[in-house]
């Protein structure tokens, strides 16, 4: 059972990664700034065979200098109406290859190249919104690739909830049922 379950898990990542609307689409990222957890909401835009999960995001931005000093980081995924939790913990890599960099982004519309454009980082306080200046000739542009090592999946149910936490040990996951 617990090897159907690893299928949903992927089959649900998958999704989420290529399905308008899908509710992992959107995912909380959790790392470390010195011993202060920080989280927030990065979009899943792909997820290879072997369970990477990539993000892309300003190469300027304080999750990357987070990932750099500490490259462990968690991933939470909520599916309300299915009702299943998963937990992802894994490492981090920061992709800045500039070739495959170039590939990716010359598929990103032009819209919204402008996150990854602005003249000063993320998080820097500014008098107006409006006032914001872009790059015209640069980017700021990177990818975020996760390696899972943990999963733990929740499904909420009646009569009995069901809870497995999936290891990856020697490039092979395996499953154990868990008290919800």
């Amino acid at each position: 059972m617990d090897q159907l379950i690893f299928q949903q898990i992927k089959n649900e990542l998958i999704n989420g990664s290529v399905k308008k609307g899908h509710p992992f689409k959107y995912f909380a990222l959790g790392t470390l700034s010195g011993n202060i957890p920080c989280q927030r909401t990065v979009v899943l835009r792909k997820v290879q065979p072997n369970l990477q999960l990539l993000f892309y995001t300003d190469k300027r931005s304080p999750k990357v200098e987070q990932i750099h000093r500490n490259n462990t980081v968690s991933a939470l995924f909520y599916h309300p109406k299915k009702m299943i939790q998963l937990q992802v913990e894994g490492k981090a890599d920061i992709k800045e290859n500039p070739e495959m960099l170039r590939k990716i982004w010359k598929s990103i519309p032009a819209k919204s190249r402008k996150d990854y454009t602005t003249v000063l980082p993320p998080g820097i306080k500014i008098d107006q919104p409006d006032g914001i200046e872009y790059l015209t000739e640069s980017d700021h542009f990177c990818m975020v690739e996760i390696q899972p090592t943990r999963i733990e999946y929740l499904k909420l149910k009646q009569p009995y909830h069901l809870r497995v936490e999936f290891l990856k040990m020697e490039g092979e996951w395996s499953g154990t049922f868990l008290i919800p």
